[in-house]
């Protein structure tokens, strides 16, 4: 760790958020930490799960690639699912200069096809959450409505597909009393990924429900932090680890395979985020594909949401809040 912390100075434009079983990357660098203390996670929404940890990544042949990485659940799991703030958490990754998200979320299999420790690379989300979690920026004065309608970013998504599919890492895992039936993880290039209230998981009745949609996977943490960050203009994807199957599957789960299978997953993950991030290290390279810098830099949503703010009344009431916040967000904001 670098010794003087929250001192970094540098470009950060690609974020991980780490879900349940990756609360950190060891296999990287780091180089700094900002602290909750720091003034750019003094947010006007609070502070974020976790300090910023600034990674270094370098991939031979490009300059070192510099990432942030968030604990969504805090350094030490202290935060169920609606108390995580996914307010705080995107607007300091925003403030610092993050412009792509790669997150990282376990999840509950849906369909047969997904077993436990494969991957999904979901493109389409529902929202059963309850309105419990705050769920957007604009409100008290400001009023913004932004398009979901893909809500996970088609470039990022694309990147991640290509960079996996060149190079294969899933790996199979053993477990101690089954040697003999691991077998290699599958990577799922699509899926429809049901976030849910929790933090109690579905009744058998609810998992059958999300199945007769053609769901795929289930989890707590998509929602609102997608919509989130498509509103702070950030590119998003998420990386879904499966764990075991919701209840409308026979199989009988117990906590020891749970955890079995989190391990497993999070050593897979790390080395799916280390191929991921090769692939955008090359972002600013003469040669690249023009595809990759523009996931790295999230140049798909520039503007898109400042541009329908331009037009936004604001009362003079509540002006000095609404610039305090929005300004926060988009420095460019002027009202």
């Amino acid at each position: 760790m670098a010794s003087a912390q929250g001192a970094f100075q540098g470009p950060v434009n690609i974020a991980i958020i780490g879900g349940t079983g990756l609360e950190s990357l060891p296999s990287f660098e780091p180089i700094a930490q900002l602290p909750l203390a720091h003034p750019s996670l003094q947010t006007p929404w609070g502070a974020p799960s976790s300090p910023i940890t600034i990674l270094s990544h370098t991939r031979p042949g490009s300059k070192p690639l510099n990432v942030a990485f968030l604990s969504r659940h805090g350094l030490n799991h202290e935060f169920a699912p609606h108390e995580v703030n996914s307010r705080a958490n995107i607007a300091a990754l925003r403030k610092i200069g993050v412009r792509s998200i790669i997150a990282f979320s376990a999840v509950g299999s849906l369909k047969e096809e997904v077993r436990p420790r494969d991957f999904v690379i979901p493109n389409q989300v529902i929202d059963r959450t309850k309105g419990i979690r705050p769920f957007t920026f604009f409100e008290q004065g400001v009023v913004c409505h932004v398009p979901f309608a893909d809500p996970f970013d088609n470039d990022l998504r694309e990147v991640i597909i290509k960079a996996l599919e060149a190079v294969p890492v899933l790996e199979a895992t053993p477990d101690p009393d089954k040697p003999a039936t691991a077998e290699i993880p599958k990577l799922h290039t699509s899926g429809l990924v049901v976030c849910m209230e929790g933090p109690q998981f579905s009744t058998r009745a609810e998992s059958h429900l999300y199945r007769s949609w053609g769901a795929s996977v289930i989890n707590m943490s998509a929602l609102p932090e997608a919509k989130l960050a498509r509103e702070a203009e950030i590119s998003y994807a998420m990386i879904c680890m499966s764990t075991d199957y919701d209840c409308w599957h026979e199989e009988d789960v117990s906590v020891a395979m749970v955890m079995a299978n989190m391990k497993a997953n999070a050593g897979n993950a790390r080395k799916v985020a280390e191929v991921i991030l090769d692939t955008l290290a090359k972002a600013d390279d003469h040669d690249v594909d023009p595809l990759i810098r523009k996931a790295a830099h999230g140049e798909a949503l520039k503007g898109s949401t400042l541009g329908g703010l331009s037009g936004v009344s604001v009362v003079p009431e509540t002006r000095a809040s609404v610039n305090s916040r929005i300004g926060w967000l988009f420095e460019d904001w002027k009202h």
